[in-house]
């Protein structure tokens, strides 16, 4: 029996910390883990006041990847993740990681410890991974007989060269976190990720959330679009931009002290 939520979210200044709390099992993921990530991204989507999101893992590890044991103890389970009606839809497996990225605000992966297979698919789901100098990463699936299946591929095709996302994941080999960054599986390393997590998070914060938000969506649907896609959407977005509020707050908000800063409205639905 489950005792303990599986994530635990805490929203504090506008900013959304969900905590894989599984720390006895190095927060391998079990079906109530994929169903309760799941969840919380859902959840936070809904909240459009939220400013920023920070994915941590509760004890030594972010995630050791996917609980093999629990996941083996009923025949059905690898394929209850795998199920899908739509074909090109992401099923559950996938919804935890490329899912991260239908939330309009940037999504912060705090990473120690063992970020292996699935725990590693999560984290690229997210828009920036800061890591500590002792953690290390692995696309682990090789080592069982399997290849990656929860939409890491999405994210590694725009952070990898093809020749090092292959042999990464041919060889299931584990890397240590400075080598992830020039892999470019990290954004940052350094000796408090969550302060720097934080630290970016505040920053985010201050910029008007209608902006944030597109250019999320902007740089995700359009970075390997064509040329005549990329000036279309671009206007597109700025027009929607400046028929809102937000924008007019910003400007107002860059042209006075801080004392006189007016709060930003809730974003706009990207």
């Amino acid at each position: 029996m489950q005792d303990t939520p599986r994530v635990q979210i805490n929203i504090k200044n506008a900013v959304a910390y969900v905590n894989l709390a599984r720390p006895e099992k190095r927060n391998a993921l079990d079906m109530a883990m994929f169903k309760a990530i799941d969840q919380a991204i859902k959840s936070i989507k809904m909240d459009r006041t939220i400013r920023a999101v920070i994915i941590t893992g509760e004890g030594e590890d972010f995630c050791s990847g996917l609980d093999v044991k629990s996941m083996m103890q009923s025949t059905t389970g690898p394929f209850k993740l795998l199920k899908k009606l739509n074909p090109w839809r992401a099923n559950l497996a996938q919804r935890v990681s490329c899912h991260w990225q239908t939330i309009g605000v940037p999504v912060i992966a705090v990473i120690q410890g063992r970020c292996w297979g699935g725990g590693l698919h999560i984290a690229l789901g997210a828009d920036f991974r800061i890591a500590e100098p002792a953690a290390n990463f692995s696309i682990m699936e090789g080592r069982w007989g399997m290849i990656p299946d929860m939409s890491g591929l999405l994210a590694l095709r725009q952070h990898c060269r093809i020749d090092v996302a292959k042999e990464l994941t041919m060889t299931a080999e584990i890397i240590a976190a400075p080598a992830a960054q020039q892999a470019g599986l990290v954004s940052h390393v350094c000796e408090d990720p969550l302060a720097l997590a934080q630290t970016m998070a505040t920053t985010f914060s201050q910029q008007s959330p209608d902006a944030v938000a597109a250019v999320k969506k902007l740089y995700n649907k359009s970075w390997f679009s064509r040329k005549g896609t990329v000036l279309m959407r671009e206007t597109f977005y700025q027009i929607k931009i400046l028929l809102g509020k937000n924008q007019k707050i910003k400007v107002y908000n860059q042209t006075h002290d801080a004392e006189q800063h007016r709060p930003f409205l809730p974003r706009k639905k990207w």
